[in-house]
């Protein structure tokens, strides 16, 4: 009979110090690269500051019972993350909508991931809404943020142009913390130029605030349907091609969307507006650096489950640094941790000749800001886009039959002159 491993050992073995690391890094970088935006999007609804601190709580609560149970589930490193493209999305669509309308919009958002799951029809949903068409909208809704980097170095240029030099530097040299990196260097720049209000922050732990849930239909269309498709098609789709990437091909999809789903709906009304798989920060879990042995790097997202859970339960402490932040380091923060985002939307919109011009019109319609019958721009961007798509269809159906009746007969071919 084998000798029983010791203490120890056992630590070691559910606690590699590789994994323990990665999961760290992977919340770290997925924190600071978009809590920004959180901060954002819930200022945007009205929140107040333990209104954030719940915010915050919701989400790490929540990624830490998908990360750490989904992962020992099926023994592979399924990382989940807030929505951070929804995130932005939430930050211009919910400017005027109150807190309760806004939580009803993430339930239902939330139930249709579920519903997804449960009934499998994520594939097709997705055959129905082109990749390129909602490529194009989250770029459309990400442009202000990007443009907002380099506005902000009008009045704040000894912040915000540091950090861009800092992060196109770290981006050749250390790709992985770029964005941490372009944060470390601006909080010093802010620092130095006395922007930073540490009266305001505070040692303390979140408490849940809850909102009863209201259901306007205006929102429900303007920013549930949006926040669903963005998340289904920048954050749920990566975040399955990560998993396969990376050989876990037989972890099943629809489970991982129904407990997501799931879990979202019951923390919607404390402010869990998103909770999807990762893609960026699941590339840290799912590589060699997390573990040597594939079939051990699951620890890695249990991992960041543990770690998800702290931030969240500091949730207040986080809510009362970023109010402390300069305003410029946070927009600065919010342009650089989605340039690398707004370049792949981007790439992918354009990608297909046939699309290219929906997905040009979707871009311009969303990033225009139009707002029609109380509904935002990303619906009427993604409505015009599929118009634009529908109309382009019809015409090169018709152009179809001529083309064919001009090309030559394959009985009698065509006379070459020699």
């Amino acid at each position: 009979m084998p000798p029983s491993p010791s203490p120890l050992a056992r630590i070691r073995s559910l606690a590699p110090p590789s994994a323990v690391a990665a999961g760290l890094i992977a919340v770290t970088v997925g924190v600071t690269s978009s809590a920004a935006l959180v901060f954002t999007a819930a200022r945007a609804a009205g929140a107040d500051e333990r209104e954030i601190s719940s915010w915050m709580l919701a989400l790490g609560i929540g990624l830490a019972v998908t990360c750490a149970g989904l992962s020992l589930r099926f023994r592979a490193p399924v990382v989940t993350a807030w929505s951070t493209p929804g995130a932005a999305l939430l930050a211009t669509g919910l400017s005027g909508v109150s807190m309760g309308k806004a939580v009803g919009a993430f339930v239902f958002s939330a139930v249709l991931i579920l519903l997804s799951g449960l009934t499998g029809w994520f594939a097709r949903v997705m055959d129905r809404i082109p990749v390129p068409l909602a490529a194009a909208l989250l770029a459309g809704v990400l442009l202000q943020f990007g443009t907002g980097l380099f506005a902000g170095m009008h009045g704040s240029f000894a912040i915000a142009f540091p950090m861009f030099v800092l992060y196109l530097l770290a981006r050749r040299l250390l790709p992985r913390y770029a964005v941490l990196l372009a944060l470390g260097g601006g909080v010093v720049a802010s620092v130095l130029t006395g922007g930073w209000h540490l009266e305001k922050v505070r040692l303390s732990l979140a408490h849940p605030v809850l909102t009863t849930p209201q259901f306007d239909w205006k929102v429900l269309i303007s920013v549930g349907v949006p926040l669903f498709v963005v998340t289904m098609a920048s954050q749920n789709l990566p975040g399955v091609a990560v998993l396969r990437s990376s050989g876990y091909t037989d972890v099943p999809v629809s489970p991982l969307l129904t407990w997501t789903g799931a879990v979202q709906a019951v923390l919607a009304p404390f402010g869990a507006f998103g909770i999807n798989l990762a893609a960026i920060t699941a590339a840290i879990c799912t590589g060699k650096e997390a573990h040597p042995d594939r079939e051990r790097r699951f620890l890695a997202a249990a991992w960041a489950g543990v770690f998800y859970l702290c931030m969240g339960l500091l949730g207040a402490t986080v809510a009362s640094l970023l109010v402390a932040m300069p305003h410029a380091l946070v927009l600065a923060v919010a342009g650089i941790g989605l340039l690398a985002t707004i370049e792949s939307s981007l790439t992918s919109a354009l990608s297909d000749p046939r699309s290219r011009e929906a997905a040009v019109v979707t871009f311009l319609a969303t990033a225009s800001g139009v707002t029609l019958l109380g509904i935002g721009s990303a619906f009427w961007g993604l409505l015009a886009g599929v118009l634009t798509s529908a109309v382009a269809s019809l015409g090169r159906g018709k152009k179809a039959p001529s083309e064919a009746s001009a090309a030559p007969s394959p009985q009698a071919p065509a006379r070459t002159t020699p």
